[in-house]
């Protein structure tokens, strides 16, 4: 591996939180199945997982005077294949480690590569971006499709557009699930309507289903006539919603929990 010419080495007290958070994810033979398939020399001696990884590491950027070969291991470990049916767990390790090399101005992304960002200088600095989404919204299981469209405006601490920006995700979800290109009440008009739907959250044999189908697409509505509308409308600096951001977030998690479940209809339309 070559050296990068933008990188820096990592310091001796990183690479000892790297190897921690690295041993407590996987098994000793995970660990030895990567440094193989990477060809990263362990000569350690160490059975502890830990410091295993610690003494590589550190002898591995000693040798090569860059932390690539950190970064290469990383990338094949904490790959986001290897984590399917444990988005949590992936989550959680990923955003420890980026309160980490957020100090060597690095972030890893959930699409598993390395970016290079503004280096945080103190520890509360790294600390607030690591627990901004722990703290907010503690007990509550935001769904994959919210963060998918807000997490970086979460982690920044601004909530006026990460709320913004999850609920026009929950309406290009409803676009790319029915296939239709309008927006606001129009899409939802049409996608859910009760008598030629393009999707249905249920089989609408009974009227307590033909109700419940209405009554989610006027929670649809709702959402964006009292959450996104007034977001693009008015200006950030008179928004006072940081307090109700977890439950606005919460409101377009269940929205998608919905969509989850809704199936393209078949009815003949003109």
């Amino acid at each position: 591996m070559k050296k990068s010419s933008s990188l820096s080495s990592f310091s001796e007290g990183a690479i000892e939180s790297i190897a921690k958070l690295l041993g407590d994810v996987g098994s000793g033979s995970d660990i030895s199945r990567v440094l193989n398939e990477r060809n990263i020399e362990d000569d350690s001696g160490h059975s502890t997982k830990w410091r295993r990884l610690y003494h590589v590491f550190l002898t591995a950027q000693k040798k090569y005077n860059c932390p690539n070969h950190i970064l290469d291991f990383i990338k094949s470990y904490l790959t986001p294949a290897r984590f399917v049916g444990r988005s949590d767990e992936f989550e959680k390790t990923r955003r420890e480690l980026n309160a980490i090399i957020s100090f060597e101005g690095l972030e890893y992304g959930e699409d598993g590569n390395f970016r290079i960002i503004k280096a945080v200088s103190t520890l509360s600095e790294a600390e607030q971006r690591l627990n901004t989404i722990r703290k907010k919204f503690q007990g509550r299981n935001l769904h994959y499709e919210v963060l998918k469209y807000c997490k970086t405006e979460l982690l920044q601490n601004n909530y006026f557009h990460a709320v913004f920006e999850a609920s026009k995700g929950l309406a290009q979800r409803v676009r790319e699930l029915s296939g239709i290109s309008l927006d606001g009440s129009a899409l939802v008009d049409k996608v859910f309507s009760i008598d030629l739907p393009y999707l249905a959250i249920n089989s609408l044999q009974s009227e307590t289903e033909r109700s419940e189908h209405k009554g989610f697409a006027a929670l649809l509505k709702g959402c964006f006539a009292a959450v996104r509308n007034p977001l693009a409308h008015e200006p950030k600096i008179l928004w006072n919603g940081e307090e109700d951001a977890a439950d606005y977030l919460s409101l377009i998690s269940l929205l998608h929990r919905k969509l989850d479940c809704a199936v393209t209809t078949h009815l003949k339309r003109e």
